[in-house]
């Protein structure tokens, strides 16, 4: 008999491929996938999971603390997977009260509902309260400076990552005071199938099929270390299965590249694509590479971001001795696969851009 499994922000980029990995890893597992759709929300992308019969979707939000004890009781759930949050920065800046609410109290209610239904309801099942962070939460280093493990000092600088910390520290805070068996994984800059478009690289695959500016901030050497999403998939499910109560876990790529020179290697790789397939000429007219012209001429630089931090890298060294995690993507073939995605799934990202998203893309970085 398998167990079930509520997953928040199932509809997002790493909700979806999680949805996808957990339900072709085990065959006797139920997924109930809970996301309110958001802008960053898709139902479409939820495509494969929807066929089979052990998966289910409920819209809802996470702040609707009344629904989540309901599907925990209902069916009986055995694990959360919270991923649902608001995690664009630029979007932090310019409006951080959504992400107070979102990321804050949504994953507070979340606990809420937890401790009511498996604490006060069932106390004699296992149950196992899983929160999806981000590396953003340790701040900034310097070039010089060893890896963010799970003992650094927190010290985030936007709205987005500092929403973040305090749900970490509420996670934390329910273990510690009320028993709730929780982990948290903090994980690095994820990418791959399905990743919405206003982050980097799936921006600068559509711009550059489109023809338009590939937007790099200030100088472009910002540093972050890359994770291929289902990397990151199963760095959780190893978390999830055998991670100790109340405990975190790094989960990174190994793969720390400058924005600049990953978008200058995310150019040559189209670049490279166009000359061995002719058809992508026809499909995309506007692409430099359509035109014989190098896609790095599209690259602009703008003025840098507010608090931009310069550089994060993750130590993962603890998963990899308690739970034998390392990441099995390189970046290079990583990112192969990602263009190929997007090439492969023009529908998609077209249908995601259609609409008022699209003029948002063009305001903060240029038509």
């Amino acid at each position: 008999m398998g167990k079930t499994l509520l997953v928040t922000g199932g509809a997002g980029f790493i909700g979806v491929n999680f949805c996808n990995y957990w339900l072709n890893r085990y065959p006797n597992d139920q997924i109930i996938a809970l996301d309110i759709l958001s802008y960053a929300g898709n139902r479409h992308s939820l495509e494969q999971a929807e066929k089979n019969d052990r998966f289910q979707f409920v819209t809802g939000d996470i702040l609707d603390q009344a629904l989540v004890e309901k599907l925990l009781r209902e069916h009986k759930v055995d694990d959360i997977v919270h991923f649902a949050a608001e995690s664009h920065v630029d979007r932090s800046i310019t409006g951080p009260d959504l992400f107070l609410e979102t990321n804050i109290i949504g994953t507070h209610s979340l606990l809420k509902a937890a401790r009511q239904v498996w604490l006060t309801e069932q106390t004699e099942e296992r149950h196992r309260f899983h929160h999806v962070s981000t590396d953003e939460v340790y701040g900034s280093l310097t070039a010089d400076d060893p890896a963010f493990t799970e003992t650094t000092t927190y010290q985030p600088n936007s709205p987005y990552s500092a929403s973040k910390a305090s749900s970490d520290h509420m996670v934390r805070a329910y273990h510690h005071t009320y028993g709730l068996d929780v982990t948290t994984s903090n994980c690095s800059n994820n990418y791959g199938p399905f990743h919405f478009p206003e982050k980097l690289i799936p921006l600068c695959i559509i711009n550059i099929l489109s023809g338009k500016p590939l937007p790099i901030y200030g100088d472009g050497q910002q540093i972050r270390d890359w994770l291929y999403v289902e990397d990151h998939c199963r760095g959780i499910d190893l978390v999830l299965t055998s991670g100790r109560a109340g405990e975190t876990y790094n989960i990174g790529g190994n793969n720390e590249k400058a924005n600049i020179d990953l978008v200058k290697s995310l150019c040559s790789l189209v670049d490279a694509r166009f000359a061995d397939e002719p058809a992508l000429k026809q499909r995309f007219p506007d692409a430099p590479a359509s035109n014989n012209q190098p896609s790095d001429t599209l690259i602009t630089y703008v003025t840098d971001r507010p608090g931009h931090d310069r550089r994060y890298a993750v130590d993962a060294s603890k998963a990899f001795k308690e739970l034998g995690y390392e990441p099995a993507e390189t970046f290079e073939k990583g990112l192969g696969k990602t263009l190929d995605w997007y090439l492969a799934n023009e529908n998609w990202w077209r249908t995601v851009l259609d609409g008022s998203y699209r003029d948002w893309i063009d305001e903060q970085y240029g038509s």
